[in-house]
């Protein structure tokens, strides 16, 4: 059966008694035991709430459908789903190669935690070709942490090639997939060692859960991130888990929606004499757009636009007169959003330590939700106006 389907069905694999459609949210502590004897035994699981009950357990196995994966586990936030398998793969000693577009709470784990842990990071332009990249690895090069398209900057990498070449020097792979939701990129298809979603934008899109996963078909690795979430600490609840599977159930005609609508009002506003660029990888004039349409199935609905004018003052001045985006950090939800890039941008020109060009425009992210894109272009055409006067 199709994707699709096996993510909607709600008669799959269930018993045909009288039931909800919903899978349950089991909440609990303590579990039961049906003898003493099976107190210890490693192979009865769980043996306590923070292992997950039935609901986390459906929410897993749903994921790792959608991921390819053999394994898939949750974990309380997109953060925690990426640091905790960047802890649960190194060492002390390791050395990382990681790209500079990464997502910037990523770049301050990695230039913080991991410094204090004598773990050493390299940052490697999201340009380099996949030789270029591995030419930077060393004898000690342990991970190679890919993003694509990058947060803000939106740069395509050849991530089936990098990881190919990793995988030949036997260098992991871990793959922030939350653009592409499981459903627009398949990196352990590619060869990715392991695929990282925020389950908070698209799978919960919803605006109203903080949860993540991530999704290994190596069993080693599996029971390298398990051992891991039960030595951090790193659990997720019932409810939370629960609100996730809610989002799975629509994710395809979601994100489909999104990212139709989103191309949509970006092709517009590369018609706009108010726009210096529109960054958005389903764009012909996106540098990155042929390696993009290889190797994802299509788009979601965020992308940045480059407005003329000073800067930060008129990105505030375009946000301040939008009436349909919600002005507020994520995406992924039924709602279009916008927020002004210049601070993240020039705090990410600290934190990797490599040199930038000098920022030229306003920058915007876009987000664009569920609403009826033409009324959405109606508002940026008003907004656009007003501050062009």
């Amino acid at each position: 059966m199709r994707e699709t389907t096996r993510l909607t069905s709600a008669t799959l694999n269930k018993p045909r008694s009288r039931r909800a459609v919903n899978v349950p949210v089991e909440r609990g502590s303590t579990v039961l035991f049906e003898s003493a004897e099976a107190l210890y035994d490693d192979d009865i699981k769980p043996t306590y709430g923070t292992d997950g009950l039935g609901t986390q357990a459906e929410l897993c196995r749903m994921i790792a459908d959608l991921e390819g994966a053999q394994e898939a586990f949750v974990l309380p936030t997109g953060l925690a789903a990426l640091t905790l398998p960047i802890f649960a793969v190194l060492k002390a000693g390791d050395h990382v190669l990681a790209v500079n577009s990464a997502y910037a709470p990523v770049r301050r784990f990695f230039n913080t935690q991991l410094k204090r842990f004598g773990i050493e990071v390299t940052w490697y332009p999201a340009s380099l070709n996949a030789d270029d990249v591995l030419a930077l690895a060393k004898d000690n090069t342990r991970l190679i942490y890919l993003e694509s398209p990058g947060s803000l900057t939106f740069d395509i990498q050849d991530v089936p090639s990098i990881a190919r070449a990793a995988k030949a020097r036997g260098i992991l792979t871990l793959c922030d997939n939350t653009y592409g939701a499981g459903v627009l990129f398949k990196p352990l298809a590619h060869g990715v060692d392991m695929s990282m979603q925020a389950l908070t934008k698209y799978v919960g899109g919803h605006s109203d859960v903080l949860i993540g996963s991530v999704s290994v078909s190596d069993p080693a690795l599996g029971k390298a991130i398990y051992e891991a979430i039960k030595a951090w600490g790193f659990f997720t609840s019932a409810d939370e888990s629960y609100l996730a599977i809610r989002g799975l159930r629509t994710l395809h005609l979601r994100l489909r929606q999104s990212g139709d609508s989103g191309l949509k009002v970006a092709r517009w506003l590369e018609s706009r004499p108010e726009v210096l660029r529109v960054v958005h990888p389903g764009l012909e004039s996106h540098p990155g757009h042929t390696q993009f349409a290889k190797d994802f199935t299509g788009s979601n609905g965020l992308f940045l636009v480059v407005l003329k004018g000073e800067g930060e003052k008129n990105s505030q001045a375009f946000l301040e007169q939008l009436q349909l985006f919600g002005m507020g950090f994520s995406w992924g939800g039924f709602e279009s959003l916008a927020i002004n890039c210049e601070p993240q941008f020039l705090s990410r020109n600290k934190i990797t330590p490599e040199d930038h060009a000098p920022l030229e425009g306003a920058y915007v992210r876009l987000y664009i939700g569920l609403e009826d894109p033409d009324d959405l272009i109606a508002d940026l055409t008003q907004a656009l106006e007003t501050i062009g006067k």
